[in-house]
């Protein structure tokens, strides 16, 4: 007896055997989801994504229209993906050269969202509800709540979780217009406090 299915696959959507897709999921056209694929609830996959063996995403991840998502990344809870972003998996890729067995792992934390066109070079984590630029090419990890952009990414300020840029006063402390979520910046780092 087969388990039931609780998600939507369009009908030109390529599901491979072994994958564990949580209720309330959406895969839409021309997007395939590779073996023993990990998928939480409540994701929803745009037009033309690839998703590797092994990949696990958490909950509500947004993934857009051709992203390609490789064997190694894992992505938290709440996390988008712009259209057409890409990760990478091996950090000196020869065609003739089979680098399987050297995979990098990225994790990209609970509500860190990518813009499109960006490129995740692999092993560079991605802060919880970080933000990345469009277009921006990540070279190095990235802290929780920053704002990176360019080629290669630098930090140019911080997020709130409601994806507003913050403006700390003389006291390190700062609010976000939307949510009124108050957050410390303190030793480097920013921190919601309330």
């Amino acid at each position: 007896m087969s388990a039931a299915i609780n998600y939507f696959a369009h009908p030109t959507a390529v599901i491979d055997e072994g994958c564990d897709i949580g209720s309330g999921t959406k895969i839409w056209h021309f997007t395939h989801i590779m073996s023993d694929c990990k998928i939480g609830e409540n994701c929803n996959f745009g037009q033309n994504v690839v998703v590797s063996p092994g990949v696990v995403l958490g909950n509500n991840v947004k993934v857009q229209n051709n992203v390609s998502i490789y064997t190694g990344v894992i992505c938290e809870d709440d996390v988008f993906l712009g259209p057409s972003m890409v990760f990478t998996n091996v950090i000196n890729p020869r065609s003739a050269v089979n680098r399987r067995n050297e995979y990098a792992k990225t994790v990209v934390h609970k509500g860190a969202s990518i813009g499109a066109n960006a490129t995740i070079v692999c092993g560079n984590d991605i802060g919880q509800f970080a933000f990345i630029g469009a277009g921006a090419v990540v070279t190095r990890e990235v802290p929780d709540y920053a704002l990176v952009v360019g080629n290669p990414a630098r930090q140019t300020g911080w997020m709130s979780e409601y994806g507003h840029r913050l403006q700390f006063d003389s006291e390190g402390i700062a609010v976000c217009p939307e949510s009124g979520q108050q957050y410390q910046f303190l030793n480097g780092q920013v921190k919601r406090t309330a």
